[in-house]
């Protein structure tokens, strides 16, 4: 297996599927954009990227600390859902094919 996340590999990828994937493993929790960065992309591009997402009800502002706003995934905005459905497909497919030895070359 191509070492690199398996949801990357199927999706591309690029700063805004590295970012749907950072906000899709921390689906739970909300992040600054300075937490955001985690996500292997340029400030630039976060400021960018955020704002779109944002305007398309994939990403919600949920809070404010200070002057920081913090963001979190729209589990109820279909787009989100069916990401997080495919997100957990291939992770469970993944460890299912791992549980039986199986390894996948990913070119």
């Amino acid at each position: 297996m191509e070492s690199g996340s398996i949801f990357l590999v199927h999706l591309g990828d690029s700063p805004r599927m590295r970012l749907m994937q950072f906000l899709i493993e921390g689906r739970d929790f909300d992040y600054t954009l300075t937490d955001m960065l985690n996500a292997n992309i340029s400030w630039g591009t976060l400021n960018t990227i955020v704002p779109k997402l944002v305007k398309v009800g994939i990403v919600i502002p949920v809070r404010k600390i200070g002057r920081a706003t913090l963001y979190k995934i729209n589990k109820d905005n279909k787009v989100a859902m069916q990401l997080m459905k495919i997100y957990d497909y291939l992770i469970l497919e993944e460890l299912e094919r791992r549980e039986i030895g199986i390894e996948v070359v990913v070119d």
